[in-house]
C-alpha cells in the first residue's frame, strides 16, 4: 500500500468514527496509534509516549486553566450582571442601544474568557430575556448573540489560539495580539450593522422610555460604569505587564486568575458554591484540551512522517497548478464545510498536519493564518445545518424563539463576518501590525 493511500484511509477512518458520536480525542488518538503500531511495530508506540512528553514540557500550556478559571470566577459569580446593566443604562436612549451594548458586554466576555460558550450562556441568559422584554425583534437579537459569542474565540486571551499555537509551533503571545485588531473591527462591524439598521427601522430596535431613563440618577449611572469597568481593569492588569514584557505569558495569565478571585471576593460573590464550580469546570475544559493536543500531536507525527504534506503540496502545485492564493481560499471552504457538523477544536487538529505545514510552504505567514482560520471558525460556527452555536442557542433559547427563528437570524452576520475575513485576507497587516510592533517582527 503507497503512503498516499494509507494516509488517505487514516483520514477517512477518522471522519467516519467521528461521525459514530464518539469523542474527539478518543478518535484522532486512536487513528493515530493503531496506525504507527501497523507501520512501525512496537516503535509505533513511542508516538503517543512522545506527544504526551510535549505536551507536558510546553511552558504556555499552563495559562489554559489560569485563563479558563479567570472566566468561570467572573461568570459564575455573575459579574456579568453589572456589564450589561451598565450598558442597559449607558446605551439605552439609542436606537439598538441594547443590542449595541450586547455587542459590547460579548467583547469584554470574550476578554475574560476566551471561550464562546461562556459568552452564548451570558448572552441568553441576561441580554436575551432582557432584549426581548424590551420589544427587540427576536431575530435580531438572537443572531446578536450568536455573532456576539463567536468572538470569545478570537479575541485574547483565547483558548483555541493557545492550541493552534501548539500544533503549529508559533508563538501564542505573537497570536492573541494578531487577534486583537480583527476583533475589534469585527465587533466595529457588528455595531454598524446594527446601528444601521435600527436607524432604518426603529421599530426593530426601540429607544429605552424617557420616563425609564429619568429613574436612574446620575450617581448611579457613574456607579455602574465603575462596576462595569472592573473587568477591564483586570484585562489590563493581565495583559500590560505581558506587552511591556515585564512578565512572561503564564505569570500573566497568573494575574489574571488572580484579580478574578480577588474582585469576586471584594464585590462579597465569592462562596464555597462559586468557587467549587469555577474549579471544577476548569479542571473539566482543561482536561479536554490537554486530551485533545496530545492526540492531535501523535496524529501529526505520524501524518508528517508518510510525507503526506508534501504529496498534496506536490499534487496543488505541481499537477493542478494551482496559485497559493487559491489554495488559501480552498482551505477556508474546506473549514466552513467541517465547521457545519465540527466544533473548533476537532477542525483544527483534523486538518492542522495537512494544512499548516502547506501554509508555510506556499509561503504564508503562520500567524496571519491562525486568525484566518480562527474567523472561519467563527463563521462556521454559525452555519448550518449543524453549526455549533445554533445549536447552543436552541438549548437555552426561550420557547418563542423557534428553530427557524435562530437560523435566520444569523444570515446578515454571516455576511459581516465574511466581510471581516475578506478585509483580513486582503490586508495581512490588520492581523500583523500589532505582533510587528510589540515584537518587533
Amino acid at each position: 500500500m503507497s503512503y498516499e493511500l494509507i494516509a488517505l484511509t487514516m483520514f477517512a477512518s477518522m471522519m467516519v468514527m467521528l461521525f459514530t458520536g464518539q469523542r474527539v480525542f478518543a478518535v484522532i488518538g486512536f487513528v493515530a496509534v493503531i496506525a504507527a503500531l501497523a507501520l512501525y511495530g512496537d516503535g509505533g508506540g513511542q508516538f503517543a509516549f512522545t506527544a504526551a512528553m510535549k505536551a507536558m514540557k510546553w511552558y504556555p500550556l499552563l495559562t489554559l486553566p489560569m485563563f479558563i478559571f479567570m472566566g468561570y470566577v467572573l461568570s459564575e459569580s455573575r459579574l456579568a450582571d453589572d456589564l450589561y446593566r451598565m450598558f442597559h443604562v449607558w446605551m439605552g436612549p439609542v436606537p439598538g442601544g441594547l443590542a449595541i451594548g450586547t455587542i459590547g458586554l460579548m467583547v469584554l466576555i470574550s476578554a475574560m474568557n476566551g471561550l464562546s460558550v461562556a459568552g452564548m450562556a451570558i448572552g441568553a441568559t441576561i441580554a436575551l430575556p432582557e432584549l426581548l422584554r424590551r420589544a427587540y425583534d427576536k431575530r435580531m437579537v438572537t443572531g446578536v448573540i450568536q455573532a456576539g459569542a463567536s468572538l470569545g474565540i478570537l479575541v485574547p486571551p483565547s483558548v483555541v489560539l493557545v492550541l493552534y499555537a501548539m500544533i503549529a509551533r508559533q508563538p501564542v503571545g505573537q497570536l492573541w495580539l494578531a487577534g486583537i485588531v480583527p476583533g475589534l473591527m469585527m465587533a466595529g462591524l457588528f455595531i454598524l450593522y446594527i446601528a444601521i439598521r435600527c436607524r432604518l427601522q426603529p421599530e426593530l430596535g426601540p429607544v429605552l422610555p424617557r420616563a425609564e431613563r429619568a429613574e436612574v440618577s446620575r450617581g448611579e449611572r457613574i456607579r455602574l460604569l465603575g462596576a462595569g469597568l472592573l473587568p477591564l481593569g483586570i484585562f489590563a492588569a493581565m495583559m500590560v505587564p505581558f506587552v511591556n514584557g515585564w512578565t512572561s505569558l503564564v505569570e500573566s495569565s497568573a494575574i489574571g486568575a488572580i484579580a478574578a478571585f480577588l474582585a469576586a471576593v471584594a464585590k462579597g460573590r465569592m462562596n464555597r458554591e462559586v468557587f467549587e464550580n469555577s474549579v471544577r469546570k476548569t479542571l473539566a475544559i482543561s482536561c479536554m484540551f490537554m486530551w485533545i493536543i496530545i492526540a492531535a500531536l501523535c496524529f501529526g507525527a505520524v501524518f508528517d512522517g508518510l510525507g503526506a504534506v508534501r504529496t498534496i503540496e506536490n499534487l496543488f502545485l505541481e499537477e493542478l497548478g494551482l496559485s497559493p492564493w487559491t489554495i488559501l481560499i480552498l482551505m477556508q471552504l474546506s473549514f466552513l464545510l467541517l465547521g457545519t457538523f465540527l466544533d473548533d477544536t476537532a477542525m483544527l487538529v483534523i486538518v492542522a498536519p495537512l494544512y499548516v505545514p502547506l501554509v508555510g510552504a506556499l509561503g504564508f505567514d503562520l500567524i496571519w493564518y491562525g486568525i484566518l482560520y480562527t474567523i472561519t471558525c467563527q463563521i462556521a460556527y454559525m452555519t448550518p445545518p449543524f453549526g455549533y452555536n445554533l445549536f447552543l442557542m436552541r438549548a437555552m433559547a426561550p420557547p418563542e424563539i423557534g428553530i427557524r427563528d435562530i437560523y435566520t437570524s444569523i444570515v446578515p452576520f454571516v455576511g459581516v463576518m465574511l466581510l471581516a475575513l475578506t478585509l483580513v485576507m486582503v490586508f495581512p497587516e490588520l492581523a500583523l501590525w500589532l505582533p510587528g510592533l510589540v515584537y518587533g517582527t
